[in-house]
Parts: C-alpha cells; sequence; structure tokens
C-alpha cells in the first residue's frame, strides 16, 4: 500500500476502534486535541447523546489529530472539532455544526431512521457498547474532572446497571468530587458479593482515605506541624493523610516517601503501609502511582 509502519499501525487501530464496530452501529467519529477549547465544550455533549443513544446502537469514538496526524490527514481534517457519522466503514454524515443536544440527536435520528444500523443489546454487545465510555471516564477522572466523570459513570450505570466497573467509577468520581456521604451511602446498599469485587473494594479504599478530609486551615497547621517536626512521625502521618483526603496526593506521597526513608520500621511500616493503600484507592495502571512505585522500590532496594 505504500505505508510505512507507523501509518500501517495507525490504519490497524482505526479499523480497529471505528471500522469494525461500525459494521453494525453508528460510530460518531470526533477529531480532537487536547489544546483544542471548542472541543472541550463539545465533549460532554457528545458523551451524553452516545450514552443516551446506546441502545439505538450508537456509540462515540474519539480520535487525537496531535496522535492521529495521519489518520486526520486522510480524512482532511483542516480544523477541530470535526465529527462525522460513520456506517459500514464509510462517513455517511459531517456531524461538525451539530453542536447543540437536540442538533446531534435530530440528525441522529434520522440516520437511525435510513439505516440498518443494530440496536444495544444486553451481554456481550452491550459490553462492547460500554467499554470506549468506561475508558473515557477513567481518562477524565485521571485527569482530575471529577465531576465530568461522575456524569460518564453515572450514564453508563444507566446502561449497564450490572456493570460493576461501571459502578466502581461512579464511586470514586463521587468521592474525588467530595460527595463522600452520598459514595459511603452507595457502598453500603451494594450486595455483599458485589462490595467484594476488586474495582468496588479500591473504591472503598479510597472512601476510607477521603471521609476525615480536613477543611483549609487544619490542612495548613498539619502541613505547618509536619515542616515543623521533621523527625516526628505522628504529625508526618497526619498531615500525610490529610493532604491525600484533601486532594494533595502528590504532598501526601511525598511525606510517606519521606517517612519510609528515615524510619521504614515505625509502627511495623505503617508509611509504607499507608502508601500502597493510596496506590490501590488511586488505581495501580494510574501513571502517577508507577512513578510513585518507582520512587517507593528506589528507597527500599537501592
Amino acid at each position: 500500500m505504500g505505508l510505512n509502519i507507523d501509518e500501517q499501525k495507525a490504519v490497524e487501530r482505526f479499523r480497529d476502534n471505528i471500522v469494525e464496530p461500525s459494521k453494525t452501529k453508528l460510530v460518531i467519529l470526533d477529531f480532537w486535541a487536547e489544546w483544542c477549547g471548542p472541543c472541550k465544550a463539545l465533549t460532554p455533549i457528545l458523551e451524553k447523546v452516545a450514552a443516551d443513544y446506546a441502545d439505538k446502537g450508537v456509540i462515540l469514538a474519539k480520535v487525537n489529530v496531535d496522535e492521529e496526524q495521519f489518520i486526520a490527514s486522510q480524512f482532511q481534517v483542516r480544523s477541530i472539532p470535526t465529527v462525522y457519522a460513520m456506517f459500514q466503514g464509510q462517513p455517511v454524515a459531517d456531524l461538525t455544526q451539530a453542536r447543540t443536544e437536540s442538533q446531534l440527536k435530530q440528525v441522529l435520528d434520522q440516520l437511525l431512521s435510513q439505516l440498518p444500523v443494530e440496536a444495544g443489546a444486553p451481554g456481550e454487545d452491550a459490553a462492547q457498547d460500554v467499554a470506549p465510555l468506561l475508558a473515557m471516564g477513567e481518562e477524565v477522572l485521571s485527569g482530575g474532572d471529577a465531576e465530568r466523570a461522575l456524569g460518564i459513570f453515572a450514564q453508563i450505570v444507566q446502561m449497564a446497571p450490572d456493570n460493576v466497573e461501571a459502578q466502581a467509577g461512579l464511586l470514586r468520581a463521587m468521592i474525588e468530587a467530595g460527595h463522600v456521604e452520598d459514595a459511603e451511602t452507595a457502598i453500603a446498599s451494594l450486595p455483599e458479593d458485589v462490595r467484594k469485587d476488586l474495582a468496588i473494594e479500591r473504591a472503598v479504599a479510597a472512601l476510607e482515605l477521603a471521609k476525615n478530609k480536613p477543611d483549609d486551615s487544619e490542612l495548613e497547621n498539619l502541613r505547618k506541624a509536619a515542616a515543623e517536626r521533621p523527625a516526628d512521625m505522628d504529625a508526618q502521618m497526619a498531615f500525610a493523610e490529610a493532604a491525600f483526603a484533601a486532594g494533595s496526593r502528590d504532598e501526601a506521597a511525598e511525606t510517606l516517601l519521606s517517612m519510609v526513608r528515615t524510619e521504614p520500621e515505625w509502627q511495623d511500616g505503617a508509611a509504607k503501609a499507608k502508601l500502597l493503600q493510596i496506590f490501590e484507592a488511586v488505581g495501580l495502571e494510574d501513571p502517577w502511582v508507577g512513578a510513585q512505585r518507582r520512587k517507593l522500590s528506589l528507597i527500599l532496594f537501592g
């Protein structure tokens, strides 16, 4: 085909993520970039419409033009956001000018009345439909936009109420957004077998760390005490726990790592144990956790 290796890989990714699903589903294809303000404004609308129409066979796929320049060039993308509707591997409509929920739904209703799109169904197909939304929710949550992530996971739970990953994501988003009591109530209402799932246990760990969130003055007092008494492990631990509960996970990790470095056996390795609890709460696959684990390994093993 005259393509280099990178271009071939780009084509393969596009085939797997967009072309294959579009054989039976209507794919909303969104070309975007991190630096694009209008893209960020449009994204929540696309996510909500895709979630609302998931049972009708509509899914959302996003292409970062900075990462997939070859694909963007093949579609002759000149500005972003650029949005297409794809069916059976071909663009069937340009959705770029549809910037509101009602406009998008009007175009989608027209397309769905004309195309043999397979409606969503329980089971494997439904799981495949929510998979991109789950990934999107995790990406938004790790990026720090907890309220938006909460909305995404809530939509997924409506679509797939038995999906434990969606339930856990919703709980973690609630906790990150400061809705700790709501998260505690939601966890208590879960069946016992669901609460034992690893994804839910991760949310429970996050809840335990966030339950005692201090106000700004209390946090500042604990920070000052830790700075003034670096050898006082109780003061260091109190600040680390408060910092994480307040959302300052870098400060929490730095304090705990320092404790492991200077007093690794304090209270039977309490600092290391607290770090591992934080890692579980954030998620072992999170890049931030990976970076902190490497720091911990260097301290423990040189």
